[in-house]
């Protein structure tokens, strides 16, 4: 099989899935904004961080343990590569029991930290508990996928995923529309969904026989699962600082516009992963196997097929503007500012293909410490942006995230060029 019709069997299905995933992350606020109005619409956005934050630590432990895996087989360490998978897993339980029962003891005050004040405090806590409840399957389920991908079953990733997906659709219409549980119905909708996906990833690894033995590998796991976390939850941890900043100079109204924008956003950026995510076993397999010029091919065509994929949204989501807000069942005003101020968001789409490939190169081929820096960059920028910006107004407010991400994406462009 030639390295390019390789390249787009791992890829293809990956954005396929991820594309679905970001269908995924906005089927909460569709069905209970369109229930609730701005005020759940509201809640769900300043909650959701929490459920990120679930599906990111699994996404990090377990893409780091199956970079570890495929690097370990590539290089004929099969004994290795089986005790690296012990070890993932165990981590992944481990964090699952730690991350539920610090998030039911502090639901309220965490929430509070969050940005939730007010009417939109309770139905917050009641979909963050919920999520809380069933954190086992959510980090389980990011979790084990990665697994998938790197034993070649790119497109039974998919299937699992696309799984997910079509139960959380079902749940949250039954769950909130025909039995009006609300917030606590979308919430358990997601949570049942990412249960499918958990078992069927499961199913597959025992098929596969990958089996398990003496836990190992925690040190490198753990060091290298910051990045693949941090790609997956940074624009959660820039939607936190959003709005606080919203709260302060536009109340309820300016954070349900910022809802629907990162709901959308949020789409194009896991498209985006799955370019990445897609390359990443292929690029892991040729830096174990010492193949510099595959590694490079497989990198170039990440590069093109990112900034492809980015450009079809740019250009979707700027004619789909006006209609947005209107999806989440926002009010006529709060469709209106969203159709304005999306475009913000919009611009720096294409650099961003850049980074998020550069990130998915350098996590693949084991560089922690670099891919930290662009991960945490856009975090950090906008935080920085957001305090010290002169002036700062609801515009203001606005602009931080486009000027972050493009900051990073200079960033990006001097650490490719130094490594080559």
């Amino acid at each position: 099989m030639s390295e390019r019709r390789e390249f787009f069997r791992y890829v293809l299905p990956s954005v396929a899935a991820f594309a679905l995933s970001g269908v995924y992350c906005i089927v909460d606020g569709y069905f209970v904004g369109n229930r609730l109005g701005d005020l759940g619409l509201a809640a769900i956005n300043l909650a959701y961080p929490v459920a990120a934050f679930f599906s990111a630590v699994g996404t990090g432990i377990g893409l780091a343990g199956a970079i570890r895996f495929a690097i370990l087989r590539s290089q004929g360490h099969e004994r290795e590569s089986v005790r690296c998978f012990s070890g993932a897993v165990l981590l992944l339980i481990a964090a699952s029991a730690l991350l539920m029962a610090l998030v039911l003891a502090f639901a309220v005050p965490l929430l509070r930290l969050l940005g939730a004040e007010g009417e939109v405090l309770a139905p917050a806590v009641e979909y963050t508990r919920a999520i809380a409840s069933g954190a086992f399957m959510q980090v389980l389920g990011t979790g084990l996928v990665p697994f998938i991908r790197n034993l070649g079953g790119a497109g039974f990733a998919m299937v699992t995923m696309c799984s997910g997906f079509i139960t959380n659709v079902v749940l949250d219409f039954l769950f909130v529309w025909v039995f009006g549980w609300g917030m606590a119905g979308a919430a358990w909708a997601t949570v049942l969904g990412q249960a499918v996906t958990a078992l069927l990833a499961a199913g597959y690894l025992t098929v596969k026989r990958v089996g398990l033995a003496r836990p190992g590998g925690f040190g490198p796991i753990l060091k290298l699962s910051l990045a693949p976390f941090g790609l997956t939850f940074s624009p959660q941890i820039t939607a936190i600082f959003m709005n606080r900043a919203l709260m302060v100079y536009g109340g309820d109204r300016a954070v349900a516009v910022y809802s629907c924008i990162a709901y959308v956003i949020y789409i194009a950026y896991l498209l985006l992963q799955g370019v990445g995510d897609g390359s990443q076993p292929l690029i892991s397999r040729y830096f174990g196997e010492g193949r510099p010029d595959s590694l490079k091919r497989a990198r170039s065509l990440a590069y093109i097929s990112a900034a492809v994929v980015a450009g079809l949204c740019v250009l979707g989501l700027f004619l789909l503007r006006g209609g947005v807000g209107a999806l989440f069942g926002a009010s006529a005003e709060t469709n209106a500012d969203t159709a304005d101020i999306l475009p913000l968001f919009l611009v720096p789409l294409l650099p961003l293909a850049y980074v998020r490939v550069t990130i998915s190169w350098l996590c693949a081929t084991a560089r922690a410490g670099l891919s930290y820096v662009l991960v945490y960059a856009e975090p950090v920028l906008t935080l920085c942006l957001l305090a010290f910006m002169p002036g700062l107004t609801e515009l203001g407010v606005w602009l931080a995230v486009p000027a972050a991400q493009i900051i990073t994406f200079a960033a990006a462009v001097i650490i490719k060029r130094r490594l080559g």
